[in-house]
């Protein structure tokens, strides 16, 4: 992308612009000792709890190894086969369990990697690959195959069914695989880069402006944001990447000129709480000032301009390997709208926490969704990955906690206690209230929405004063849920037969409803383990079901199934992701 630089005195209009408005901006927050410690805190617990377990890591470098012996399969062993590397968010470890992991297909030797390789040799072979994943998409090993062949960047999606993980595949991405492995050297000069980039990923996440391919923000671009926040404190915590990179962009070089940063920073004794409110008060106060050509440039360490060629870029983030690049070049003009319509709207909150107006808890949901209890679970993995996974293997026995049930859950934690959903889309939300019938833990009436744009729930009334049948054998109190055997649904709410008898998902003596109050929800027919982690804003209910007159609400006994809507895991769709521009 070719660009046009704006006579000097422009630039430095635009930079004393840019120094004057965040000045004004800094004004909208009076910092509060006292809850600057508790943001502190509260960024710390957020920062730990989403970090990767080592598991997670492991099972990423499977897929990897997996990936490289198809490759061997294609090619054959030879020295002309390729080799599969990783890149993007795994690769600086700024990755989350439901991060892409991006691969690159090399082919030629890393002395001869400056050489051009064709785009048609590029699609050709995403080709080859796409044509073995279809296969094992047909075995069910993996899902969503997809090429993606007219992008900037051609690559091939694929979904691991064992575990979730989205893999975006290019060819001969030496840059991506650069410019991973120099951040992450980076990272390596102050703990709080690599802190701050992590928790505005998350940020930006929760508010779905993360997506090149929705036309918002990268993830290359929020680093590389953070970065050049951080190399304008007073004092600077990072130097330019100028710096860093003048003794060259190889490894070997980069590596040995880190050392020589170590504890830049160390001056500054800013936390991270402290960072991230004047990390959005710079963004808010340039909004005006990207269409004017202002530009971030991580490689000098300051403000530039820049007039692209092609056009004025809604938001410009130089690239610090390739200067005549912009980095955030897919945000749109309706959606950097959006993009700060977010930046405001944390802004009001981390204000109205610093005065005392609302809870820590309320402030960790605005910055990042719902995070009440957000240890997760490990996810749900086979034990080599691109391996199909067979239904009974998703649904493990839970145990009842104290023998009650209810309290708030989601309708995906229907798969079994202490597991994650492993699909891509997040889970729907319900609340019951706090009032709900005596002996029954929250089974009652449904409290207020949670927010986003929920639907009424089914709901069903349970008999006045009728006794309680004991549960058919087989079923645990499932009642007219089919004869001994049956007692687990698969991942589409089906049910299914188990060969080893019923998976005894409800207690052997469960809380009798009283009568008159109305009956369960179905997602909650069995014991979650821990709440799960939600990390959305649009949620709805989950549909109710009506049990049988005369059953205090847990239906009659039987061998058929009754008719009711909503036994699958609702309509929620995957949002899909971006390919690997920067990722």
């Amino acid at each position: 992308m070719l660009f046009a630089r704006p006579h000097e005195d422009d630039l430095q209009v635009l930079k004393k612009k840019a120094e004057k408005f965040e000045l004004k901006e800094l004004e909208r927050i009076i910092p509060n000792r006292g809850k600057l410690l508790v943001l502190e805190k509260l960024l710390n617990e957020a920062y730990l709890i989403r970090r990767p377990k080592p598991s997670e890591y492991e099972h990423r470098k499977q897929l990897i190894r997996v990936f490289n012996e198809i490759a061997r399969e294609l090619y054959g062993n030879s020295s002309g086969c390729p080799v599969v590397e990783e890149f993007g968010s795994f690769s600086m470890d700024l990755f989350t369990t439901g991060s892409d992991l991006d691969l690159s297909v090399n082919f030629k030797n890393k002395n001869n990697s400056q050489s051009v390789f064709p785009r048609d040799q590029k699609i050709k072979a995403l080709r080859k690959f796409a044509r073995k994943f279809y296969a094992l998409q047909t075995g069910g090993h993996v899902r969503g195959v997809q090429p993606v062949l007219s992008a900037k960047v051609p690559i091939l999606k694929v979904i691991d069914a064992g575990s979730g993980v989205e893999c975006d595949l290019s060819v001969e991405n030496r840059d991506g695989i650069s410019k991973s492995a120099i951040i992450r050297l980076i990272t390596s000069i102050d703990e709080r880069f690599k802190k701050l980039s992590f928790l505005m990923k998350a940020w930006a996440k929760a508010h779905d402006i993360n997506s090149s391919k929705d036309r918002t923000l990268n993830s290359l671009s929020i680093i590389l944001l953070v970065a050049f926040h951080l190399q304008n404190r007073d004092p600077p915590i990072l130097p330019p990447f100028s710096e860093i990179l003048k003794d060259g962009e190889d490894v070997a070089s980069v590596q040995k000129s880190v050392r020589k940063f170590r504890n830049y920073g160390s001056k500054n004794t800013e936390a991270l709480g402290e960072l991230l409110v004047s990390f959005l008060l710079k963004l808010a106060s340039v909004e005006k000032l990207w269409p004017k050509g202002l530009c971030a440039s991580t490689y000098l360490g300051q403000w530039t301009s820049k007039t692209w060629a092609t056009k004025i870029a809604s938001m410009s983030v130089e690239d610090f390997t390739d200067r005549t690049q912009n980095v955030a070049r897919a945000v749109g003009k309706s959606e950097v709208e959006k993009i700060y319509s977010r930046i405001q709207f944390s802004i009001q909150r981390l204000s109205l926490f610093m005065n005392g107006e609302i809870q820590e808890s309320v402030l960790n949901e605005s910055l990042f969704g719902i995070t009440n209890t957000l240890h997760h679970h490990p996810p749900l993995t086979t034990t080599t990955p691109m391996q199909p996974r067979a239904a009974q293997s998703w649904l493990p026995r839970p145990q009842p906690v104290g023998g009650q049930w209810g309290g708030m859950g989601t309708q995906h934690q229907a798969m079994g206690s202490g597991q994650e959903w492993s699909d891509d889309h997040p889970p729907k939300r319900m609340r019951v209230a706090a009032d709900s019938a005596p002996g029954t833990q929250g089974w009652g009436t449904w409290g207020p929405e949670l927010g986003g744009h929920s639907q009424p729930a089914k709901r069903m009334r349970a008999a006045e004063g009728a006794p309680t049948p004991p549960p058919p054998p087989g079923t645990q109190g499932w009642g007219n849920w089919g004869p001994p055997g049956w007692g687990a649904e698969d991942y589409r709410g089906r049910r299914v037969q188990q060969p080893n008898g019923p998976r005894n998902w409800l207690p052997p003596s469960p809380p009798p409803p009283v009568g008159g109050y109305w009956g369960r929800p179905q997602h909650e027919a069995m014991d979650f383990g821990p709440e799960w982690a939600v990390q959305t804003f649009d949620h709805q209910p989950a549909k109710r079901i009506r049990a049988s007159e005369g059953s205090k609400g847990w239906g009659s006994q039987g061998s058929s199934p009754p008719a009711v809507d909503g036994l699958g895991l609702g309509d929620a769709t995957s949002n899909g992701s971006g390919g690997p521009q920067q990722e």
